[in-house]
């Protein structure tokens, strides 16, 4: 089954760092995507998925992120 999904990383102020992907279509799964987080300080971020089946909303969590460098 596919399904649309928006992934997007946040600062800890609220402010959009990254777009992982951008409604695009994923085949059910486990998945992994690159984040390159070279240009960003240590602290805490958050990061929001969100799924779409049918156009209809599946499935939204948001959760912390720890950066250490």
């Amino acid at each position: 089954t596919k399904s649309n999904v928006t992934l997007k990383v946040y600062d800890i102020l609220g402010k959009e760092i990254a777009t992982l992907l951008n409604n695009e279509e994923v085949e059910q799964g486990e998945h992994n995507i690159s984040f390159d987080a070279t240009n960003l300080r240590s602290g805490i971020y958050f990061y929001k998925i969100a799924v779409e089946r049918n156009g209809v909303s599946f499935y939204k969590e948001t959760k912390k992120l720890v950066l250490v460098k």
